[in-house]
């Protein structure tokens, strides 16, 4: 998934089981929560797919790991009980949907890094980093790359409407 498949999915969910669940609503902040959703893609892409292109040949190596959420977790758990913000869960949570919707479970060598090793899995694909985003960006006029990103613009599609819900929302508070 790319960046609006994951805060779209993330975003959807959460506001899904809000409908279930309203105090979920008042205890999740929705802006670190999609922060978190796309946080491990904002570590990985560029140092695995970038930076250190030659090295590791993947956009899923830290951020992507079972430890790097858990890590977040502990740390988030630490900021709420010192200062009742909920915010570092939040943030947890969209990392952590992450993961199961790149369903890392199927890549245990990364999920579970460093159990089977300090190493990464290297994609086969052979690009340089700068070349690689302007592939990317050709690849994405064509019809081929639009229907193999499904989730994408379902994601977008779920951005949008609810968009409009808060958009509505926020109007209709303002004018009480």
């Amino acid at each position: 998934m790319l960046l609006f498949g994951h805060l779209g999915v993330t975003l959807g969910i959460f506001f899904g089981l809000g409908i279930f669940i309203p105090r979920l609503r008042t205890i999740i902040d929705p802006r670190y929560l999609a922060i978190g959703a796309i946080l491990p893609d904002l570590i990985d892409k560029p140092i695995g797919e970038i930076i250190f292109a030659s090295t590791f040949s993947s956009g899923r190596i830290i951020g992507h790991t079972l430890l790097f959420s858990l890590l977040l977790f502990m740390i988030g758990l630490y900021i709420y009980q010192r200062n009742r913000d909920i915010r570092g869960l939040s943030l947890t949570a969209g990392s952590f949907l992450h993961l199961f919707e790149d369903q890392m479970w199927f890549d245990p060598q990364t999920f579970l890094w460093p159990l089977f090793g300090w190493s990464f899995p290297r994609e086969s694909r052979d690009y340089i980093g700068l070349e690689h985003l302007l592939d990317m960006f050709e690849a994405s006029f064509h019809l081929d790359f639009l229907q193999s990103h499904v989730i994408e613009i379902l994601g977008l599609a779920i951005g949008f409407v609810l968009a409009y819900y808060l958009s509505k929302k926020l109007i209709g508070n303002e004018e009480l």
